[in-house]
Formats: structure tokens, C-alpha cells, sequence
């Protein structure tokens, strides 16, 4: 638990540090890093923030989705561990950037996956009509589309984002990428079996992962690929259907359940 203050407490005052710097470089962007950073008290404040600016399309509506980000990070601190997480792990991974203040305030992906976690939250307590409401809005507005039944692990980069999909009940595990135009669902013969995707996963823009199928950690899954069947971990999956490549002599462990960090 100390670790994980420590850790969110160096990422708060990094981020702040970047906002106060742009602030100064910029002081009309200055107002607007005000509103967004530098008039909140922690992160949680401000992802919820920038859930209600996304999602919301009026004032009220804007109030009222970051009230219940808000309401859900009070009631489960993980959720701003994973949210901190996420925001480290683009940072760290992602070529574009290696700051934090862009992603928070400007990659779709990084806000849609924590209003999923929001979302999720609400689902794990029944309240499944404002769960249901969060994911339309993050869909219409974001064009990112998660059930809010799905389980997400931590340090989770969903790279440019549009048009991504993960179906009712997938469990995507820590360290996941995954790019633009990404499905991931259930089979009509198998309306109640879903993906499970393993750590440190790669998936690339346009791939499709359909049905009862468990991706193993550290696999690759590349761009356009149709899979409907186990990806042992370590290997690659390429084509329509896909087939394996790649693969290591001596797999790496697979089969760990991925972290639901929105419990």
C-alpha cells in the first residue's frame, strides 16, 4: 500500500509540474490546464473531470458523469491506481510521447478506458442502466465501445483508439496494447464464451479475436488477423484466418486470470 501512495503521489506531482510549465509557456492554454489540472486535488479529480468534459455534451451532463467518476473512485481507490497505471504505461510505451500531460488530456483512448473501469464498477453493483449509458456515451463520443462487463487489467495503452470493440464478459490482462479498428467479442454459437487476452499482449490495428479463445502472454497478434482459436503465448498470429509464427521453443507461461482492477 506504501508503494502504491508513493507511486501515485511522484505521478501527481509530475503531471502537475508539466501543467504548471505549459502554463507558463502558454498563458491562454494556461486557463484551460487550470480547469483541467491545477484546480484539482488529486488525479482522481481530474480523470473524473475529463470523463464529464468527453462524455458529457451540456453542462449538467458534464457534471453529472464526473460526479459519478467521482463517486466510484471514492469508493474504490483501485481504480485510481489503475488509472495511474495506464497513464505511466503510455508514457513509458508509447514512441509519440514520454510526458504525461498529453495523454491525459488529449488521447481518447486513455479517458474511454477509465470511464469503462467507472463503468464496470456500476456493473459489478448492479446498476446496470447507467454502466449500459457510460459505454454509449464513451462509444458515441470516443468511438470506443467496452462492455462494461468486461474485466481490464492495469497499464493498459489503447493507441489511437477509433473503433475499438470488447465484447461482454472479455477479460484483457496488464501490460495490453491494443490499436485502432480491434474487436474483440463472443461467437453467435457461443454467445456465453469470450476472449481471454493474457499479459504484455500486442494487438494490432484491424485484428479481430472472436469466441471461447485464451491469447497467452506476451503474444503478438498482428494486424488484420482473424483469430478464432488459442494463441499459445509468445508466438504471432497473422492472416484471415490466422496461423502462428514466431513461436518460442520453450513457451512462456500463459493462463494467469487477468487483474480486475475496477473490484
Amino acid at each position: 500500500m506504501a508503494d502504491t501512495r508513493a507511486i501515485l503521489t511522484a505521478l501527481w506531482s509530475s503531471l502537475r509540474h508539466e501543467a504548471q510549465l505549459a502554463a507558463a509557456r502558454d498563458p491562454v492554454f494556461g486557463q484551460a490546464l487550470a480547469a483541467a489540472i491545477l484546480d484539482h486535488p488529486d488525479l482522481g479529480s481530474v480523470v473524473a473531470h475529463q470523463i464529464g468534459v468527453r462524455l458529457g455534451k451540456t453542462a449538467s451532463e458534464r457534471a453529472r458523469f464526473a460526479a459519478v467518476a467521482r463517486e466510484a473512485h471514492a469508493a474504490a481507490p483501485a481504480l485510481i491506481e489503475a488509472a495511474s497505471r495506464d497513464l505511466g504505461a503510455i508514457a513509458a510505451h508509447d514512441p509519440a510521447t514520454t510526458a504525461l500531460l498529453p495523454p491525459l488530456l488529449n488521447y481518447k483512448g486513455y479517458v474511454a478506458l477509465q470511464a469503462c473501469r467507472v463503468a464496470h464498477r456500476r456493473w459489478r453493483h448492479e446498476r446496470f442502466a447507467l454502466a449500459l449509458l457510460l459505454q454509449a456515451e464513451s462509444s458515441t463520443t470516443l468511438q470506443v465501445s467496452i462492455h462494461p462487463s468486461a474485466t481490464i487489467g492495469t497499464s493498459v495503452f489503447l493507441d489511437h483508439a477509433t473503433g475499438i470493440v470488447i465484447g461482454a464478459f472479455a477479460a484483457i490482462g496488464d501490460d495490453v496494447t491494443i490499436l485502432q479498428n480491434v474487436t474483440i467479442g463472443r461467437q453467435d454459437a457461443l454467445p456465453g464464451r469470450s476472449p481471454r487476452v493474457g499479459h504484455g499482449v500486442l494487438i494490432s490495428s484491424g485484428a479481430t479475436i472472436l469466441g471461447n479463445v485464451a491469447i497467452g502472454d506476451f503474444a503478438k497478434i498482428g494486424a488484420g488477423a482473424l483469430v478464432t482459436a488459442d494463441v499459445p503465448a509468445g508466438c504471432t498470429a497473422v492472416g484471415a484466418p490466422a496461423r502462428l509464427t514466431n513461436c518460442p521453443q520453450q513457451p512462456m507461461s500463459s493462463g494467469a486470470t487477468p487483474l480486475d482492477a475496477t473490484s
